[in-house]
């Protein structure tokens, strides 16, 4: 490698350093914000335990981002937005190909069905 480049990487490294310890502001930053959870939710007509069985995630967690008190993120955040914008996809993916389905899982699979003709 380069000096050049090295000293470029090495520079790059000690920025985000400083950025994580809060000594520095970012050049840039991305929100991304996580679509309104209720209305999810609402559309594909599941109550919370439900929805929070079909994405993998506790009640409470569910409740939590739905009041506000916190935010999905990461996985979390990117199954929510692709569900805001394509659910029955996210159910058919979750829920539509398993083998031996459960009374649940086929439930899902008619919800997906009932939600991609709308």
């Amino acid at each position: 490698m380069k000096e050049e480049t090295f000293a470029k990487l090495v520079a790059s490294v000690k920025e985000a350093g400083e950025i994580k310890a809060g000594s520095r502001t970012p050049s840039r930053t991305y929100e991304i914000r996580p679509p309104e959870i209720r209305r999810v939710r609402e559309h594909l007509d599941v109550s919370q335990d439900e929805f929070a069985v079909m994405i993998g995630v506790s009640a409470k967690t569910l409740q939590n981002w739905e009041q506000g008190r916190r935010q999905p993120e990461g996985p979390a955040k990117a199954l929510l937005t692709i569900a805001s914008r394509n659910p029955a996809a996210v159910l058919d993916a979750l829920h539509g190909h398993r083998r031996g389905p459960t009374t649940e899982s086929r439930r899902f699979s008619t919800r997906a069905t009932r939600v991609s003709n709308a």
